[in-house]
């Protein structure tokens, strides 16, 4: 048995908080920066410096925005009525991935039409960073005690201070395969040939594995499945259709 005691709260001056949540995220996008960086200096991406600082606030917003909204509106849609402000409030935690890649997508057309970029050249290259970046953000839902899962008698099973009940570790799960997924992306990257297919492998892999985590995080259910999976269901039949489209059209040319 583990017992998770970690203050959220890093520290806090007056009203301001700094929380490990806000850090951890930030930290994903100083991650993707440098990856961004590295890929520009090896020629894999055609942008120069302004171009990049544009291209990560468009990113910033539009997954803050997508993931923010898509939690409101499916997980806790209290917030839209009885506490609007708390739709701000983002570093007590509340952003949905399928959301936030929603907004990333968008961000991203949008800057590729002002600055006349492939959209793929550039979501290859950010898929990359991001599984990572969303590894931490499952360390940050550790750090900020949500998405617990089942009460369970594991030997791993983690105390919560503001839960009963000893708990798959969900965040850890989830994060665990967020890291196998970054591998996969890290080969498919290196060695692709055919432009999307490191984005698409990443909705189909990301897919996959949260629908299969899932199973162990609490959270309402509709036949037997949370929204996360049944978002998940169609990131995967979207991803196997392109995927499959891009293979038969290689082999035919």
């Amino acid at each position: 048995m583990i017992i998770n005691n970690i203050n959220p709260v890093l520290f806090k001056i007056g009203f301001l908080q700094i929380r490990y949540y806000g850090l951890i995220y930030a930290l994903g996008f100083v991650l993707a920066y440098f990856f961004l960086r590295y890929q520009i200096k090896k020629g894999r991406l055609t942008l120069d410096n302004k171009q990049l600082d544009d291209l990560l606030f468009y990113l910033l917003i539009g997954v803050v925005m997508g993931s923010r909204l898509f939690y409101a509106i499916f997980y806790s849609p209290y917030l839209m009525f009885t506490d609007f402000l708390g739709l701000f409030r983002i570093w007590e935690g509340g952003l949905a991935f399928h959301g936030g890649l929603i907004g990333a997508v968008i961000a991203v057309y949008l800057f590729s039409k002002k600055y006349k970029i492939k959209i793929y050249d550039i979501l290859d290259a950010i898929v990359v960073p991001g599984i990572l970046g969303l590894a931490l953000g499952r360390i940050a839902n550790y750090t900020n005690h949500e998405l617990y899962g089942y009460v369970t008698n594991v030997p791993w099973c983690v105390m919560f201070t503001d839960v009963i009940g000893c708990r798959h570790p969900y965040q850890i799960y989830a994060g665990i395969t967020h890291l196998i997924v970054f591998g996969i992306l890290w080969f498919s990257y290196s060695r692709q040939k055919i432009k999307g297919t490191t984005f698409w492998n990443f909705v189909l892999f990301y897919g996959i594995f949260r629908f299969i985590t899932d199973f162990f995080k609490v959270e309402d259910k509709f036949f037997g499945m949370g929204v996360g999976q049944i978002a998940s269901i169609a990131m995967i039949g979207i991803a196997s259709y392109i995927l499959l489209k891009k293979i038969i059209k290689e082999k035919e040319n």
